[in-house]
Formats: structure tokens, C-alpha cells, sequence
């Protein structure tokens, strides 16, 4: 049986890494006595696949992991189980069965949408958002290695938070295998600390046809 779980990542635990999730997963799952599958070999580990890391600081909402088990197991039966079991941080929105041929997270994902709120004004927000849209070519170094960053970036807009009246920016960036874009780099491409903003991935974007 190969479940696909929903979860939220909260400001508890936005400063985990990724492998810091991946092993409270694995504990949480063992609490939850849920029938894992898993690894062959030395070290046998469960089979389970996180859809995308998320860098630290970020926090996340309708994030996406792949758990496979022995035998099948009703679906309210491991949501009661994670739901009592759930890890501070962690929260659970929903959890489906999928076909056990469906191609990995990673293989599926093709996008990742963001919305960042920004704790100090920026004046001519809009203007600076245009020049970078209107960009053919917006360089950006990674691990010592320069790229175009204009190709991955697929929409921004701006808007205002409606309680506070803050700026907020919503970003939809290419999240593929040696294409993904970090809003952190959109940032300091408009001239924002990354510092003076909080980053919040709220939805993750798969492929239709895959």
C-alpha cells in the first residue's frame, strides 16, 4: 500500500533541515505502529519520500511525502494514527491512498508556489517586480557556479496581507531536477533582505501527467 500524506511545517520547527524531517518522520511513524516497508541491506531503513526540501527558516503548508506499507491500512485508521502521534511543528491536512506505479515526488513535481510577506516597506515594489519580469537574464551564483535565474521564475505578483497591510510577494518558481528557483534569490534580486521577510511555501505543484 503506498499512502501519500498532506502536512504543514510550522515556525516550531522552520529551522530543521531537511534530514532533521526525514528522521522525525521515521520516528513518527514508528509511533504510530503504521506496517512499513522497508530497504534491503545493511541498514534497512523505511520506504518513505519527501516531495522537496525546504530550506531553513521557511515555514510550508500542503507539503507532500510518500510512505509505503506492508498491507493495506484504512486511511482514517493512519490519519487517527499520525494525528496522535503528530511530532511538534508537524501538522497533518489530509492523507490518500495512490497507485504504487505512480512515478516518485520528485519525478512529478514541476513547480512550487510561494508567499512571502515583507516586514518593511519597499518603495516602488511594483516597478522593481516589472524590471525583473521585463529581465531576459537576472545572474545569480550558486555553490561557486553562476545561472540564469529569469527562466525559473514562472509568476510574481504583489498584493497586500489583509489584516496588517503589509507587502506580500507571490512567487511560482520552476522546481525540477537542476532547475529549481529559490525566492531568496528573487529577493535579493529586488533588493529585499531575505531577513526582513517571512518566507512561507504553500503549495507544492505536480504534474498532471505523470
Amino acid at each position: 500500500m503506498r499512502i501519500r500524506v498532506n502536512f504543514s511545517k510550522t515556525e516550531v520547527i522552520k529551522y530543521s533541515s531537511h534530514l532533521d524531517l526525514y528522521r522525525a518522520w521515521e520516528r513518527w511513524l514508528r509511533r504510530a505502529e503504521l506496517p512499513l516497508t522497508y530497504s534491503k541491506g545493511f541498514k534497512p531503513h523505511p520506504h518513505i519520500n519527501l516531495a522537496c526540501a525546504l530550506p531553513l527558516g521557511f515555514t510550508s503548508e500542503n507539503d507532500l511525502v510518500d510512505i509505503w506499507l506492508e498491507n493495506t491500512v484504512p486511511l482514517d485508521d493512519i490519519y487517527q494514527g499520525l494525528i496522535h502521534t503528530a511530532p511538534p511543528g508537524i501538522s497533518i491536512n489530509y492523507v490518500e491512498e495512490i497507485p504504487s506505479q505512480t512515478p516518485s515526488l520528485q519525478k512529478q513535481l514541476i513547480a512550487s508556489e510561494y508567499i512571502i510577506t515583507l516586514h518593511k516597506p519597499v518603495t516602488e515594489l511594483q516597478d522593481k517586480i516589472n524590471l525583473l519580469k521585463n529581465s531576459e537574464t537576472i545572474w545569480r551564483e550558486r555553490n561557486g557556479k553562476k545561472y540564469n535565474l529569469r527562466p525559473l521564475i514562472l509568476e510574481i505578483t504583489s498584493q497586500q496581507e489583509p489584516i496588517s497591510g503589509k507587502q506580500q510577494l507571490i512567487i511560482k518558481l520552476k522546481a525540477q531536477a537542476n532547475a529549481t528557483g529559490r525566492p531568496d534569490e528573487i529577493l535579493l534580486s529586488l533588493g529585499i533582505d531575505p531577513q526582513n521577510t517571512k518566507i512561507h511555501r504553500q503549495k507544492l505543484i505536480l504534474d498532471d501527467n505523470s
